[in-house]
């Protein structure tokens, strides 16, 4: 690990519809962006976190929590303003990096329940394998559908076959608690997934993402009992 520079980015806008302030909202007793910030304070690995945000309060938070601040144009802070944005202004504001061997985790600080565990466990993984880029998941047995017109029609399944849980083949789905990725990924395709991609497996619990109250009530529940 040490020929790799290993810096961990969480981004966190002022503005947020479907919970207002929650990126600074109290969590089980502290800011809900604290949480993540101290997950990469606390990885064995990731040498430097930043945050990058519009919001001079939750700037004040987050450096008051051990990040360092990056200043995010109102450009890249709208509401239609991708995440991928956010990252490449952040690793421009960076004085050196190699973008073929450092890495960077992205990590969301709507998913609060997670450890540094995770996120080292993970980091051994993408080097181990040789991967360009992970990204967290969880296992899912739903079945999709969607509507075309005045009709539902199942997405990726036959509603006429309904197997057993334990007969399906397994399936994830995308969690969206943390990316991890080689930065000449995201200047070459602007995305944050790309080269050899693999996954991340997390449990249902460590999986909740804050975009709603319930959410929000959701992991208050599982923090005050864990």
């Amino acid at each position: 690990m040490k020929d790799k520079k290993i810096r961990a980015i969480i981004a966190a806008r002022g503005g947020s519809k479907g919970v207002p302030g929650k990126n600074i909202r109290n969590l089980g007793g502290k800011p809900l962006i604290e949480w993540s910030i101290e997950d990469a304070l606390e990885s064995k690995y990731i040498q430097e976190v930043y945050v990058s945000t519009d919001d001079e309060k939750i700037a004040n938070i987050s450096k008051s929590a051990g990040a360092k601040i990056i200043n995010r144009p109102a450009m890249y802070a709208t509401d239609k303003s991708s995440s991928e944005e956010a990252i490449i202004h952040a690793i421009s504001e960076w004085d050196e990096m190699d973008p073929e061997n450092d890495i960077i985790v992205f990590m969301q600080c709507t998913s609060p329940i997670r450890s540094s565990a995770d996120l080292d466990e993970a980091i051994e993984k993408l080097i181990s394998m040789k991967a360009d880029s992970l990204l967290s998941v969880c296992e899912f047995h739903g079945f999709l559908w969607k509507e075309d017109g005045n009709n539902a029609i199942p997405w990726h399944h036959d509603y006429k076959i309904r197997p057993m849980r334990q007969d399906m083949e397994k399936r994830f789905k995308e969690n969206g608690s943390f990316y991890i990725f080689k930065p000449w990924v995201i200047l070459k395709d602007k995305n944050r997934l790309g080269g050899k991609i693999i996954t991340y497996e997390m449990d249902q619990s460590s999986s909740i993402d804050i975009d709603t109250e319930f959410d929000f009530k959701l992991a208050e529940i599982f923090i005050k009992n864990a």
